[in-house]
């Protein structure tokens, strides 16, 4: 039997320590945009086969990863714009595959 890698090993103490959590592996980026947000770069990305966009900030400004493959740890949030509320998926964690 092959022993997790450090990455993985990591990922799952996550899961197992906070139950909302979600794990996707290997997800392809559709589409990645990032905005200044003041101090931080909020990142946006789509995912093949997801409707919902995920989010999460960054300090500095990444490379982009549109057609990338890449290993997500998220929960589902939801923000009110104009009265209206709009599901979206919070990263928690992202790696590429």
């Amino acid at each position: 039997m092959k022993k997790p890698t450090r990455k993985k090993a990591a990922a799952k103490q996550l899961l197992q320590t906070h139950s909302n959590l979600i794990h996707s592996e290997d997800r392809k980026v559709t589409s990645h945009v990032q905005r200044d947000d003041g101090e931080w770069y909020l990142n946006t990305l789509m995912v093949e086969g997801c409707d919902v966009p995920f989010k999460y900030r960054r300090k500095e400004h990444y490379r982009c990863l549109k057609g990338a493959r890449v290993n997500l740890t998220y929960y589902p949030e939801t923000e009110t714009v104009a009265g209206m509320e709009f599901e979206f998926m919070k990263v928690v964690r992202i790696r590429q595959s």
